[in-house]
């Protein structure tokens, strides 16, 4: 199916649901083919008057012609709205989870005999079309609903289809990264103010390294300790720095971080029955 074709519902339009629907709408939707569903009729408006879709409070009037149904409600929430909208999907519509810990499975057991799913883990930049998301394929999803999907999500950045085992661990990365990256950007910031800088200049200073470092190691392709190596000169400032980060075990911290967060999505999709 053509993606200017595709009709698209979106059933929950938090950061993941409208940054899906704005990445949609970036790849080439028609905005009169996706129709987004919102509790709130300030929140429905707003979608309205933003992106000039059809919205709704009601999920299965939502769910009932799409051809993709992203479901990106919180997870705790979604065996209700399985059993909500499951019996008006149609058959051949392709479900796509946005809900961190759930297993394609999960949602197989919970919807008619062989509908497709796939599990998406997308990250916040995917709201401005940088973003990083982790595809993932159900027992049922046929290549070209795989294909449907990402066409759909082409809008949102990069895409990269894993086994689902690994999908605990690209949100400990990249789904929860975001937050590191900010938290470095804060900590960056807040040392330039340290040593005498303006708290704006010193912010704008933090994020342009920051951009132009990321950019550098996408465009050259170099391994990220070799660049580093081509900025620390022997005896100079930037190894005494260095220094100081490995003596305070960041390297360790941020592997632990990672390891944490995979954990913890692990014990959460036990507690959910994901």
């Amino acid at each position: 199916m053509n993606l200017d074709k595709a009709r698209l519902a979106v059933l929950g339009t938090g950061n993941m649901g409208e940054a899906v629907l704005a990445g949609a709408l970036r790849a080439g939707l028609a905005p009169g083919n996706v129709t987004a569903t919102a509790r709130r009729p300030e929140r429905a408006s707003e979608l309205t008057e933003k992106y000039g879709v059809r919205t709704t409070a009601d999920n299965v009037a939502a769910a009932h012609d799409a051809d993709v149904v992203v479901l990106a409600v919180k997870p705790k929430d979604m065996a209700a709205l399985l059993s909500e909208v499951g019996d008006a999907l149609r058959p051949e519509a392709v479900v796509v989870s946005v809900a961190a810990g759930l297993s394609t499975g999960f949602f197989e057991d919970r919807l008619l005999a062989r509908q497709p799913v796939v599990r998406v883990m997308p990250n916040t930049p995917a709201a401005i079309g940088a973003g990083m998301s982790a595809l993932s394929a159900g027992s049922h999803a046929s290549p070209a609903d795989v294909e449907l999907v990402l066409a759909v999500l082409a809008g949102t950045g990069d895409v990269v289809e894993v086994p689902e085992s690994y999908q605990a661990a690209f949100g400990a990365l990249a789904g929860s990264g975001p937050a590191y990256v900010f938290y470095v950007l804060d900590a960056l910031a807040e040392a330039g103010v340290a040593v005498g800088l303006s708290r704006a200049l010193s912010t704008r200073l933090a994020v342009q390294t920051l951009l132009g470092s990321a950019r550098l190691i996408d465009e050259t392709g170099e391994h990220p300790a070799l660049a580093r190596e081509r900025v620390t000169s022997p005896g100079g400032t930037t190894v005494q720095a260095l220094r100081r980060l490995d003596a305070a075990g960041v390297r360790a911290a941020f592997v632990d971080a990672v390891e944490a967060a995979r954990d913890r999505t692990v014990e959460l999709a036990a507690e959910l029955g994901g």
